[in-house]
């Protein structure tokens, strides 16, 4: 099946692969630990990758904001990217500048340097793959390690934007007789919404582990929380936003908003003593946030971690 590796697929055929014991690799691959930790002379290095394969339009855009919501997560500043581009020869070096183009305007807005990487076109491939490495230094540990019971589960953003935005951009024929032309116009305006990387500069000082719900949605974020910490999560699932066009769009296409793309939304695991502070914090800069459940000892709720994009992309592609 299309998509992430199920995570007993990921554990058996990457995760036991990952060579040479180092001390100074602090977090490693691994179950809802989206980024490295490496131990460097000036504080810990995060290093994160991740590759666009969903969207059509604005992916250089959105190949930034989903590395540097990685090293966000991971209490850093996302300072350099390196770029791989390997783009079938029928798209040629249009395609290149294009894409090159977003990624340079997007990290010039967010103080990124673009530091390297690889390009070249090809004939092996019909589609193009567009991958990002970040990197940036932090002087927090987050993991899903450093979860205790109790804790509490913030988030901000609302469920499934990221996946919203690309159907409203890359298949707007689902949804010409759910929405009107203003309505789908507000939805692709959340493709300008995908960073983290504002409430996690606020959050990393409070927060004991951080996320942002790509594939898979919030339900797959919480299912590697969970897998991660070993602990279970009381959720108050009516607490999660989700946008009323979202709610519409999943009535008629029939999907879970909960297991839609949602880069965009931060869930951020903080003490119970420091929640009302963190809140005040993101509300002083105009971030909303809710409270969506906390950990607790006991059975795990067992979260899909299926991505709902893929279908939905292509219904009636060939009716």
């Amino acid at each position: 099946m299309p998509g992430k590796l199920q995570p007993d697929v990921l554990r058996e055929s990457v995760l036991d692969f990952t060579g040479a014991l180092r001390d100074d690799l602090l977090v490693g691959g691994g179950i809802g630990e989206d980024a490295a930790l490496i131990s460097v002379p000036k504080g810990i290095l995060v290093a994160a990758s991740d590759p666009v394969t969903g969207a059509g339009r604005n992916a250089g855009k959105l190949l930034v904001h989903i590395n540097a919501n990685d090293v966000a997560c991971k209490g850093a500043d996302p300072s350099w990217l390196v770029v791989t581009l390997i783009v079938p020869d029928r798209l040629g070096v249009t395609f290149i500048r294009e894409i090159m183009r977003e990624i340079h305007e997007t990290c010039s807005e967010m103080g990124i340097a673009v530091a390297g990487g690889h390009t070249e076109l090809t004939d092996r491939y019909e589609q193009p793959v567009i991958s990002g490495t970040m990197l940036g230094i932090t002087r927090h540990e987050l993991s899903t390690k450093r979860i205790r019971e109790g804790d509490v589960i913030l988030v901000t953003g609302h469920a499934g934007l990221e996946g919203m935005s690309i159907i409203a951009n890359d298949r707007p024929d689902l949804t010409a007789d759910i929405f009107s032309d203003e309505e789908m116009n507000v939805i692709r305006s959340w493709g300008n919404n995908f960073s983290v990387v504002e409430p996690a500069k606020i959050l990393r000082e409070f927060a004991r582990y951080m996320h942002d719900p790509t594939e898979g949605g919030i339900n797959g974020a919480l299912y590697e929380m969970q897998e991660g910490s070993n602990l279970g999560i009381e959720l108050r699932r009516e607490d999660i936003p989700v946008s009323p066009l979202t709610l519409r769009a999943a009535e008629k296409l029939r999907f879970d908003p909960f297991n839609l793309i949602s880069s965009g939304m931060l869930i951020a695991v903080v003490p119970p003593e420091s929640v009302n502070e963190a809140q005040a914090m993101l509300k002083a800069k105009g971030i909303g946030s809710g409270r969506a459940g906390r950990f607790v000892c006991g059975n795990k709720i067992p979260f899909s971690t299926h991505e709902e994009l893929w279908g939905i992309l292509n219904l009636n592609r060939h009716s």
